[in-house]
């Protein structure tokens, strides 16, 4: 029996994908390009997996204090969203499959870009009474210098907040 293409042509916006079409064929094309030179295989991350012992104070955390959009997905599983990235969340003892080896709370150190300026960041923070650990300080991030603060999630993993200063 041959491939019903006449439904396919039904379902598919055709004209959207068109659109996106040579955006999507010239990224590819330098993707492949750069491995082909030896350079990396990914372009960006998508979403990280962060477990928590206290899902109600992490939640808290991730939303609350940093502006976060909780998510549910799947089979009710959590999901934090900022800008194009999310974290999904594991509850210690309740992962989901596949998972880490090891996956335990507290053991990330990540590097968010504020929104805002850093001032209004540690503004915020004080008002939340979350402790600053360190900063304002300089460091580099991947895209340059930049100034950071740096915090601790209910978990005990260290948040890094930072601002460009190019």
């Amino acid at each position: 029996m041959p491939f019903p293409w006449s439904v396919v042509a039904k379902v598919v916006p055709w004209a959207e994908v068109a659109k996106r079409a040579p955006q999507a064929m010239r990224q590819a094309k330098q993707a492949y390009a750069a491995h082909r030179a030896g350079g990396a295989l990914v372009r960006q991350l998508d979403h990280l997996v962060l477990t928590t012992a206290h899902k109600d104070a992490c939640l808290a955390f991730y939303t609350g204090v940093l502006g976060m959009t909780l998510h549910t997905f799947g089979d009710g599983r959590l999901a934090l969203h900022f800008g194009q990235q999310k974290i999904n969340l594991h509850i210690k003892g309740q992962e989901f499959e596949p998972k880490a080896t090891h996956p335990v709370p507290g053991a990330l150190d990540l590097c968010f870009l504020s929104v805002v300026p850093l001032a209004d960041v540690v503004q915020r923070l004080q008002q939340a009474g979350v402790p600053i650990l360190e900063g304002p300080v300089p460091r580099t991030g991947a895209v340059g210098p930049m100034r950071s603060v740096y915090v601790r999630d209910p978990d005990g993993n260290l948040i890094e907040i930072s601002e460009p200063t190019n």
